[in-house]
């Protein structure tokens, strides 16, 4: 008996996981058309587009990636980029884990493979704990909608007339101003740490002492320490002022 009630226990979990998932799967769906869409107009492959998604599952990273593969950028690179990009994984992760109940360290491993941004918003938002069932049923309709979507986003570009496919590029700039907006009207740090990049990186392409994929690395990190360092001492101020 204690084994049935256990076992419905975990499908109620489940399923309220996915019901949790629904508006996720739902808003990651003209995303990941998109993705796939210039994933086609940058030259990937449909297989090697669907295994992106597979593997990577992180679609800010996955779209700074195109860009990157447009301009040649070597694998390095890419990868120590995209892993600047997601080093907010283990803030996110340290947070959920105080949220989630006991488990098993290789379900861990798996459930941890399906955090983003917005699958952490609703595990966390969610009253109470959350067990490892729930967080399948999250995932998983999730993982489910990007990889599908962004196989059908290339199927569908695929069929565009050659032109738009190749105008498709403008698009993965403006994404980026979409993701970017946001961010600049709530909070003043990041529209310094935008311009402070962004001219770096114009130095050091200007320049040509190093390739592409390194000046985005290095400008990005040097402007994160530089601008927090300065912000950092701009509050130490502010206190000892009002101390």
């Amino acid at each position: 008996m204690a084994t049935i009630t256990s076992l419905g226990k975990k499908q109620s979990s489940f399923l309220q996981g996915t019901h949790g998932g629904l508006s996720i799967a739902i808003g990651y769906l003209p995303v990941a058309l998109t993705f796939g869409l210039l994933a086609k107009s940058t030259g990937l492959s449909l297989s090697e587009t669907v295994m992106m998604s597979l593997i990577v599952f992180a679609g800010a990273s996955q779209y700074i990636a195109l860009s990157l593969i447009a301009v040649g950028t070597g694998v390095i690179e890419i990868i120590f980029t995209t892993f600047i990009v997601n080093i907010r994984h283990f803030l996110m992760s340290a947070s959920l884990s105080e949220k989630v109940e006991q488990d098993s360290l290789w379900k861990k491993a798996l459930y941890s493979f399906g955090l983003t941004d917005e699958t952490f918003t609703v595990a966390s938002t969610k009253e109470g704990t959350v067990n490892a069932s729930y967080l399948f049923g999250l995932m998983l309709i999730s993982y489910a909608s990007w990889v599908i979507n962004s196989g059908v986003g290339y199927v569908i570009g695929a069929s565009l007339p050659t032109t738009v496919q190749e105008s498709m590029g403008i698009a993965l700039y403006a994404m980026f101003i979409g993701l970017l907006i946001p961010s600049l009207k709530k909070h003043r740090k990041v529209l310094y740490l935008a311009v402070l990049a962004a001219i770096l990186n114009s130095l050091c392409y200007a320049s040509q002492a190093i390739s592409t994929g390194w000046a985005i690395v290095l400008s990005t990190i040097v402007s994160a320490v530089v601008v927090e360092l300065v912000y950092h001492k701009v509050e130490n101020k502010e206190v000892n002022h009002s101390g």
